[in-house]
């Protein structure tokens, strides 16, 4: 593999481990380049086995996700008009279970508002949003500590989350792939992730709409596994078929008129 890079080869390199995804023609116009050019940056990034192309689009395959400070960031706001239409549907004194992610950690600011909850959760900057606020009790799961996921890992957590049984788990997913279904990038945290639900009565899923059309590493379970999905715009085709097929709820919550948010290039 390549090592060095020129600035062009990097900031593409950058913007798409950053966000998952980006157009040829966004990254032209945001390098000042051509389309042409971008396509050669990408052919030398694709061989590196960084990216791949995928319809006038490349696609981050480099093996993880963005550090979770960073992910904080991006789609903001549309994490906060999902994390308000979560919060919506739960009722005070429930048992929740949360796992960790930027979308999740919106979600726990918002269910800050609600009452007496119990919330169950591998996800530190989670347990840090509810300890100590409105009467919530919050158990956070030990283990092995990843500090760029900011979440405990490994079989002790897992083990931890069989003491409990939860109203509903609250994931927040990395892909969502129209053959495979819900996806995520780390291994652990896709056993994490099923862990949750086999230990709740329902499954929510949070993902804004960068996720739809991705795929990452680890296969986390199928589309019907879902009970409810809420996102902040409509999915494309063929996803909204596939969830109505499927007998998933599909909330679509909507920014606040104004908000900003940083998006893909």
């Amino acid at each position: 593999m390549r090592h060095v890079r020129n600035s062009c080869e990097q900031a593409i390199l950058d913007t798409v481990r950053r966000d998952g995804r980006a157009r040829i023609a966004a990254l032209a116009r945001a390098l000042s380049v051509s389309d042409e050019t971008v396509r050669r940056h990408v052919r030398a990034l694709v061989a590196d086995g960084l990216v791949r192309r995928e319809h006038g689009a490349v696609v981050w395959v480099g093996g993880s996700e963005p550090p979770f400070e960073r992910r904080l960031s991006v789609n903001a706001a549309a994490k906060r008009a999902i994390a308000r239409a979560v919060a919506e549907r739960v009722e005070d004194g429930a048992t929740v279970m949360l796992d960790t992610g930027s979308t999740t950690a919106y979600v726990a600011e918002a269910l800050a508002a609600r009452r007496e909850l119990t919330v169950i959760t591998n996800g530190i900057e989670i347990a840090r949003s509810l300890v100590g606020r409105n009467g919530h009790r919050v158990y956070l799961a030990g283990g092995a500590l990843d500090a760029r996921l900011a979440a405990a890992l490994g079989p002790e957590a897992l083990a931890f989350l069989d003491q409990f049984h939860a109203d509903l788990a609250i994931l927040s997913i990395a892909a969502i792939d129209a053959e495979q279904g819900l996806m995520d990038f780390e291994l652990d945290e896709a056993r994490m992730a099923r862990a949750m639900m086999r230990r709740a009565r329902r499954v929510l899923v949070a993902a804004d709409h960068s996720k739809f059309g991705r795929r990452a590493a680890v296969r986390v379970a199928d589309l019907g596994a879902v009970d409810l999905l809420v996102t902040e715009a409509p999915p494309p085709e063929p996803f909204e078929a596939q969830l109505a097929a499927a007998g998933v709820e599909l909330v679509v919550a909507m920014p606040a008129a104004g908000a900003r948010q940083s998006v893909s290039v």
